[in-house]
């Protein structure tokens, strides 16, 4: 076993999604990141916060596509985003509620029994998004 981790951390998170368009516009137009580049042969774009990269990738058939189920699917569970205070995650909560195609699964609440207190939708674009402020 190494002693060290052979990695440095994420590059990059790649999500499918049934609307390219309706997900680039979530992260760009609603929580401000920004794209970066895209491959529209794919299709494909890619945004960021300033740390984090996000490859949103369309599903090809998005008519017969089928919607993850965190109970039942292998894959991603969900993408978790950190806030930087309790403040900016109601703010932002408030602007995600509001987002055409949006839908919530619960408002901001302790996780657990705290301190952490979290919030998670699904994206326009089907994908399960969680938004966390942690003050430990």
């Amino acid at each position: 076993m190494p002693e060290t981790a052979l990695t440095l951390g994420v590059d990059h998170i790649g999500l499918a999604v049934q609307n390219l368009e309706a997900s680039a516009g979530f992260f760009t137009n609603c929580l401000g990141w920004k794209q970066i580049g895209g491959k529209p042969e794919y299709p494909a774009l890619f945004v960021s916060d300033g740390r984090s990269v996000l490859t949103l990738w369309q599903v090809e058939d998005p008519q017969s596509s089928v919607g993850f189920d965190r109970r039942k699917n292998i894959g991603l569970h969900h993408l978790a985003l950190k806030v930087a205070n309790e403040a900016t995650l109601n703010r932002l909560f408030e602007a995600v509620a509001g987002w055409p195609g949006v839908s919530v699964e619960f408002p901001p609440e302790p996780s657990g029994v705290g301190p952490k207190i979290h919030t998670m939708i699904r994206e326009p674009g089907g994908v399960r998004v969680e938004f966390a402020y942690d003050p430990r």
